[in-house]
C-alpha cells in the first residue's frame, strides 16, 4: 500500500457542504479556486473558518484545496470548519480531544422546517376569526 500525504474530509452546515483536501505544505488555504481572504470577505468568517487551525496549532503546516457549495457565505464558513477540523482529527487522532472539547466535530444540522400548505409559513398561522 502505497502512503499519501493527503487526507479528504466533507464538512457540512445547515445546507452548506464544503469538501476538503489537506496536504502538508506552506498554510495555503484556497476555498473555491479563491484565496480565503478573497472568497471570506468578512474577517469573522476568517476567523471561523481557520478556528481548527489555531485552536490545534497548526496554522501554515498544511496546504487546503476546499470545495463549498449550498447555503450562504456564513454557512459554507462552518461547513468549511466542520471539514478543515475533520481531516485535522483524521491527520493525528491525538488532536480529536481538543477539537471535540470545542465543539468542532459537532454537525450544525439546523435547517430551516418547509412550509406548511394552507399556511402563510413554516410556524406562522393565518389569523383565527371568530365573527
Amino acid at each position: 500500500m502505497i502512503a499519501t500525504n493527503k487526507y479528504y474530509a466533507t464538512g457540512k452546515r445547515k445546507c452548506s457542504i464544503a469538501r476538503v483536501w489537506m496536504s502538508p505544505g506552506a498554510g495555503q488555504i484556497r476555498v473555491n479556486l479563491r484565496s480565503i481572504e478573497d472568497y471570506f470577505a468578512r474577517d469573522t468568517l476568517k476567523i471561523v473558518a481557520e478556528q481548527p487551525l489555531a485552536l490545534t496549532n497548526t496554522q501554515g503546516q498544511f496546504d487546503f484545496y476546499i470545495l463549498a457549495s449550498g447555503g450562504g457565505i456564513s454557512g459554507q464558513a462552518g461547513a468549511v470548519r466542520h471539514g478543515i477540523a475533520k481531516a485535522l482529527q483524521k491527520y493525528d487522532v491525538n488532536l480529536r480531544s481538543a477539537l471535540k472539547k470545542a465543539g468542532l466535530l459537532t454537525r450544525d444540522a439546523r435547517e430551516k422546517e418547509r412550509k406548511k400548505y394552507g399556511q402563510k409559513g413554516a410556524r406562522a398561522r393565518y389569523q383565527y376569526s371568530k365573527r
